[in-house]
């Protein structure tokens, strides 16, 4: 069963912000006046994608230079070869939510 949860308010987010709930980390990022958000940690090996340097809607592993499409997840540049979970994102009252499962994938 999926939940919203509120992970931040708006006014905290300017380009990208790693947040967390429950134990779990996740990374916003601001594209174009909306909000995505994804697993904070790099599929190829520990990093923290919030940390990275974006360009052209993807995001930059800081460790080893894997790329990610910040709306999709999807694996746009290696070593990853692994997608990271995207998650939706909804603004209320100037809070920032994201959707997430209850249980495992």
């Amino acid at each position: 069963m999926a939940e919203w949860i509120r992970v931040a308010s708006d006014s905290e987010l300017q380009k990208q912000l790693r947040v967390e709930h429950d134990g779990e980390a996740y990374a916003l990022f601001r594209l174009d006046d909306e909000i995505y958000a994804l697993d904070d940690i790099c599929s190829h090996e520990y990093s923290r994608l919030s940390e990275g340097d974006i360009f052209r809607g993807q995001v930059a592993c800081p460790k080893h230079g894997s790329r990610f499409d910040i709306k999709t997840g999807k694996v746009t540049g290696f070593p990853a070869t692994k997608a990271v979970h995207t998650y939706p994102v909804k603004v209320e009252n100037g809070e920032i939510f994201i959707q997430v499962e209850d249980e495992e994938w």
